[in-house]
């Protein structure tokens, strides 16, 4: 058998509580903190984000992703 491997410890309080803002596309550094170096949105048992406020960071990074302000996937070399 495989052996398990332990996740990340979560944070225990929310990002957008703690700063009391909300998610916005235009802030790309902030953003990008709840993107995985692979270019996948950080899911909330990992994050720490609240569900309000996952479900709004994660339509704020698809904007984003549409507007080409991320990007969609991690730099492949060519």
């Amino acid at each position: 058998m495989a052996k398990r491997t332990k996740q990340k410890q979560v944070e225990t309080e929310c990002y957008f509580t703690k700063t009391n803002t909300t998610p916005n596309y235009k802030d790309v550094l902030i953003l990008r903190r709840f993107i995985s170096d692979r270019g996948k949105i950080i899911p909330q048992g990992r994050s720490g984000v609240t569900a309000k406020n996952q479900r709004v960071l994660s339509q704020e990074i698809k904007k984003a992703r549409y507007m080409a302000l991320l990007p969609y996937t991690d730099q492949h070399s060519i």
